[in-house]
């Protein structure tokens, strides 16, 4: 029998949008821990973030940070070499990403030469990340601790400027994805290319796996896009994000909002492979 594998986002999909709560979650977790399912989280948080999250949550799993700029192995944790990694605190570390400053500067060309006014996690405070993603300032104090991924807002609306600013990034090599409450932009890396070198690597574990992955927005597009089952929750207002249901091909929508959503569809999926 195949392996099963969940590769989960979080902000808005195993953590509600406003209070980062998994409470809802809980009776999925649960089962998934039981079975030794093994859990990934895919997220555009930085490592700071996700490793007190990842304790909390009792997984011992690799995960994926800063979307798709690096993979996070624990060490030992496949009973194989890897060998491109490098070796950090007790993980192995796949950096697929490019390096923050140089997004940074990027984004600033890219800025400049549209006419755009951005700005980036590199160009706030910790106070003003905590206001715009609800989050205590300790906690946004984390978020900025960034690598290979830089959030940034565009401040107006000029839809002629905003595609030129994209094209110029584009032509240069960078990727642009839209998130729950940010643009992000990185090198030429994206979660699915982070799953699908932890799909590679689960195969030479246990030979057959099924992949489960669940989403809430565009900048889950990728990861989704490369699983065997893709699964879509409802945003804050109960809606479902269009440009995944337009592009990931035989994605399942579903209707509970963030955490709620992703309980009963891991719920189902259990029951079904029983």
């Amino acid at each position: 029998m195949s392996q099963l594998i969940v590769f989960t986002d979080l902000d808005g999909t195993l953590l509600d949008h406003h209070t980062y709560s998994w409470k809802a979650a809980l009776p999925a977790l649960q089962q998934l821990k039981v079975g030794k399912f093994p859990l990934i989280l895919c997220t555009s948080k930085t490592k700071a973030e996700v490793l007190p999250l990842a304790k909390k949550l009792g997984r011992g799993s690799p995960f994926v940070v800063e979307n798709g700029g690096a993979v996070y192995v624990p060490r030992n944790y496949f009973p194989f070499s890897l060998p491109t990694a490098r070796v950090h605190t007790g993980y192995q570390v796949l950096e697929l990403g490019e390096r923050y400053q140089k997004l940074i500067r990027a984004l600033d060309d890219a800025a400049e030469t549209s006419g755009l006014r951005v700005r980036g996690f590199s160009r706030m405070t910790d106070k003003e990340v905590a206001k715009l993603c609800e989050m205590d300032v300790g906690a946004a104090r984390l978020a900025r601790r960034r690598e290979f991924d830089e959030p940034f807002v565009i401040e107006g609306e000029d839809k002629k400027k905003e595609g030129r600013m994209l094209a110029f990034l584009q032509q240069r090599g960078y990727r642009v994805r839209r998130g729950g409450r940010f643009l992000h932009l990185m090198g030429n890396n994206d979660k699915g290319l982070a799953v699908s070198r932890l799909i590679e690597l689960y195969r030479q574990l246990y030979g057959e796996v099924r992949t489960v992955g669940l989403g809430d927005s565009a900048n889950d597009m990728d990861f989704l896009a490369v699983v065997d089952r893709p699964v879509l929750v409802a945003r804050p207002d109960g809606s479902h994000d269009a440009e995944v249901l337009r592009n990931v091909p035989g994605v399942q929508a579903v209707a509970g909002i963030g955490p709620e959503g992703w309980n009963q569809a891991v719920l189902d999926i259990l029951q079904s492979a029983e």
